[in-house]
């Protein structure tokens, strides 16, 4: 498999990450904020918040290892 075929097939796994990731993201977004809405602010809810920014620091190493995937593809 060539340099380039390989980068892309990063590329492409990477998006499919990003997109697993983002969906995850929501769906804790919307049960932390039922959780809010009900005025039932316990632990659960603390945690959820917690893994909902952890999540987004993995959601911006993931972006960048694409974006300096594409950089490196535009360099070949």
């Amino acid at each position: 498999m060539a340099k380039i075929d390989e980068i892309k097939e990063h590329i492409g796994a990477l998006k499919s990450y990003l997109n697993i990731l983002v969906a995850i993201i929501l769906t804790l977004g919307a049960g932390v904020s039922r959780l809010y809405i009900s005025n039932n602010i316990t632990v659960l809810f603390w945690i959820g918040i917690i893994l909902i920014m952890v999540l987004l620091v993995l959601f911006i190493i993931i972006s960048r290892s694409i974006h300096l995937n594409i950089k490196r593809l535009k360099d070949l």
